[in-house]
């Protein structure tokens, strides 16, 4: 029998259930949505798990689509599901838990007896290490972004070439190489020993129904290459970047930004430009560096140092 929270499922069965992480200031039980799916045969653990961080709900898209056509009588292993991590802050459609104003992202491994981000970081870590490989489902926020897998454990770490196999597996097209901040799941589980990735499934308001696909094909790739599904999966070369570079607002005024997102630039060419409100502008910025187009705000208004932009740098092909 394999249990997350109230759900259980012995080989060949699945079950949702609630994986309790509190309450909530009226004393209601806060149970976060979850799921196993417990294969008829032996195998490896995948764990998955969606809104960490409360507006980026494509992963949820993603987990909405792939668990109704998970049968346990295929699947060699057992998946474990966390839908919504980040309780609090998908109620209210922000980013951030609004019960103590964190960022559920920078909270692993997390404290069974500390605030509610990191008891909710604690709970699901421990149901995330108890797997094989983890897939932590994000997206670029409500900004716009490319689909990007990201490997955060670093290039020195013993589990750095697992993290980035199992990024290409996903197969997003493009990979960020690059050491994360302490606190993020993606940097905190692989010092436990567990490969782990960190899909960023584009950016909207709400959900896209292009990236969620992307998701959707991913974890199925996921679950062929590693054995919990028959069937071929399709690996191909990812183009990776190992720098990240960000670019602010000099002045404040109305952006119009240059590149179309995945686009290569080079050192030198216009990123944006900043005109006032009767289109005189105001100022030009250019590209520090060669890249790839990454990300950039949806919004055209800024303020002087107002996030505007990224480029991947470093980039290459594996």
């Amino acid at each position: 029998m394999t249990t997350l929270g109230t759900a259980e499922a012995a080989p060949g069965e699945a079950d949702t259930g609630r994986l309790y992480v509190g309450q909530t200031r009226d004393g209601t039980e806060v149970g976060l949505p979850v799921a196993v799916i417990n294969g008829a045969a032996d195998g490896q653990t995948l764990y998955v798990q969606a809104v960490s961080d409360g507006d980026e709900l494509n992963g949820l898209g993603v987990v909405q689509r792939v668990v109704p056509r998970l049968d346990p009588a295929e699947i060699a292993g057992t998946v474990l599901v966390v839908g919504i991590v980040n309780y609090h802050a998908f109620q209210v459609a922000e980013h951030r838990n609004p019960v103590d104003d964190t960022k559920m992202n920078r909270a692993y491994p997390g404290d069974e007896s500390g605030t509610s981000t990191e008891r909710i970081a604690a709970a699901t870590f421990e149901a995330a290490t108890r797997a094989d490989l983890i897939l932590d489902l994000h997206q670029g926020s409500t900004s716009r972004m490319i689909e990007e897998c990201r490997v955060r454990c670093g290039k020195r770490h013993r589990l750095h070439d697992a993290c980035l196999e199992l990024a290409k597996v996903f197969g997003c097209g493009h990979v960020l190489d690059q050491k994360g901040p302490d606190g993020q799941l993606a940097r905190a589980a692989p010092d436990d020993g567990v490969p782990t990735i960190d899909p960023e499934l584009g950016g909207c308001v709400g959900w896209d129904a292009e990236s969620i696909q992307v998701g959707v094909e991913g974890v199925f790739n996921v679950l062929r290459y590693y054995g919990f599904l028959e069937g071929d999966a399709d690996v191909s070369p990812q183009t990776r970047a190992s720098g990240f570079e960000q670019y602010g607002a000099p002045t404040g005024g109305l952006v119009d930004v240059q590149p179309d997102l995945g686009e290569r630039v080079s050192a030198g060419e216009t990123l944006f430009e900043i005109t006032d409100p009767f289109g005189s502008v105001e100022a030009e910025v250019t590209a520090d560096s060669s890249g790839v187009f990454w990300r950039a705000r949806r919004l055209p208004q800024v303020a002087t140092g107002e996030y505007v932009c990224s480029v991947g740098t470093d980039v290459d092909s594996y």
